[in-house]
């Protein structure tokens, strides 16, 4: 595939929307490996960047011609398919070319969010993932793990995990190289575990006694409500383990081997690499 860095277009900042964020920091960093300018679209950046605020995306928005697009807290949350078509317009009208979303596999919400982006008028890549294996050792998961105890409403149904690295990689290649014009990539693992599977494959790697514990999604609803975690994210998730995670996505897909010309990575592979940096030492 062909580059598509040349001394015009590097001088135009790649704009990366939660860049501060699992995925988007990943970005960040692989692109500046590649001397590639880019500017961090978050509420600490400069200039700051927040969904909820459209005064700041104008501002955001001035000389970029590609934008690396994740909706914070997720796509399937009120509002959020609105604000992807502004965005998107606006972000049309000033001159960008290419929007690459990240979006959620077996999200409706999510592919309508795709859609409005696809009618842009924009060049697009759609990155539809699966859960992220980093949800275990960077986001509400790892307490869990830190306390030998993942507690959460997932019984036997399976999640292809994909490692958030793949994600970085595949969003990479859509924003500097051609050939991802107007593609969807479901981005997935080699292989489906059971939330349980994955628990062992983690107690395994990090060397201590991880349990896995199944509720009914009321009973992790009010667990969550007690730790007073914030209403939008407990909706978020028991929406997720209610909905989403039905066996609709249990069945891998081939979008990393189609952006990267490779195999995806293994859980077992993220938990052994996690393992070794110490994430998990109770």
């Amino acid at each position: 595939m062909n580059n598509l860095s040349n001394s015009k277009q590097q001088n135009k900042p790649v704009l990366i929307v939660g860049g501060t964020g699992k995925t988007g920091r990943r970005v960040a960093q692989r692109l500046s490996a590649r001397g590639v300018s880019t500017r961090i679209g978050s509420r600490s950046g400069e200039p700051p960047f927040d969904w909820q605020d459209q005064t700041t995306w104008g501002p955001a928005l001035k000389n970029v011609e590609s934008i690396y697009v994740v909706y914070y807290p997720d796509l399937a949350v009120p509002g959020a398919p609105a604000a992807i078509r502004s965005f998107a317009d606006l972000a049309v009208k000033g001159g960008v070319r290419r929007l690459v979303l990240l979006s959620g596999r077996g999200e409706e919400e999510a592919q309508l969010s795709e859609r409005l982006l696809q009618d842009s008028g924009a060049e697009w890549t759609i990155l539809r993932s699966s859960w992220f294996c980093q949800n275990f050792s960077e986001n509400f998961l790892l307490e869990g793990v830190l306390n030998g105890e993942v507690t959460l409403p997932a019984g036997i149904v399976t999640e292809p995990f994909i490692d958030i690295e793949d994600i970085a990689d595949a969003a990479v290649a859509a924003l500097t190289e051609e050939g991802h014009t107007n593609q969807l990539y479901e981005l997935t693992g080699p292989r489906s575990l059971t939330f349980a599977e994955a628990v062992e494959e983690i107690s395994k790697a990090s060397g201590r006694a991880i349990r896995y514990v199944h509720v009914p999604v009321k009973q992790y609803a009010s667990m969550l409500a007690e730790q007073n975690v914030p209403h939008e994210f407990v909706e978020l998730l028991t929406y997720l383990f209610a909905t989403v995670l039905d066996g609709r996505n249990s069945q891998p897909a081939d979008g990393v081997k189609r952006a990267l010309g490779r195999e995806p990575r293994d859980f077992a592979e993220y938990a052994k690499d996690t393992a070794a940096t110490g994430v998990w030492v109770g």
